[in-house]
């Protein structure tokens, strides 16, 4: 069996996309994975799985979020494993830095320098962002709520196609500690 994060984007934000966390673990539950526990409100669930990888997984839990709930939900899955690597691969001083400061940016598929070339980020200094293993990670010292570098990044236009979604310094450690445990 393998541990994995489910990451839920765009639920229980304003009332809107309403995912209560026991009915998505009672959802995951009745679709076989094992060992099903959610951290916050904000749509992160791990669980266990002998079948699939992670792109099958995404697909099999949003067709059955939009089954339950009526809508959809755009779904990354991760295994522990890449979750520890994005913790250890921080290429900001995580340890000095308060968590509200930090976030990571998941993504559905590997994205390239090139295709964030329009954000220059000494405009936004001391802000800065550096991209990782499928995730970008994004420093803004004022926390996100007051970041204009976190405003320009999240513009659909410049990732078209691209899922993404974002958490905070907390919940990727959480993450990554609940898929070793």
């Amino acid at each position: 069996m393998t541990m994995y994060a489910a990451l839920l984007r765009g639920i229980n934000v304003g009332g809107h996309k309403k995912v209560p966390m026991a009915e998505l673990r009672s959802l995951l539950s009745d679709m076989g994975f094992g060992g099903v526990r959610t951290h916050l409100q904000s749509g992160n669930a791990v669980f266990d799985s002998g079948h699939g990888d992670e792109d099958s997984l995404a697909t099999e839990i949003s067709t059955a979020l939009a089954e339950h709930f009526g809508f959809a939900v755009d779904v990354l899955v991760r295994d522990g494993d890449y979750l520890q690597a994005v913790v250890d691969a921080c290429p900001f001083p995580a340890d000095r830095l308060e968590p509200k400061q930090l976030h990571v940016t998941y993504f559905s598929e590997q994205v390239r320098p090139e295709q964030l070339a329009s954000v220059d980020p000494l405009e936004f200094a001391p802000e800065d962002y550096k991209l990782g293993d499928r995730a970008l990670y994004l420093h803004a010292p004022e926390g996100l709520g007051r970041s204009k570098l976190a405003v320009v990044l999240a513009r659909p236009a410049l990732l078209k196609g691209v899922i993404a979604t974002s958490r905070n310094w907390n919940t990727v450690l959480k993450l990554a500690e609940l898929t070793h445990d």
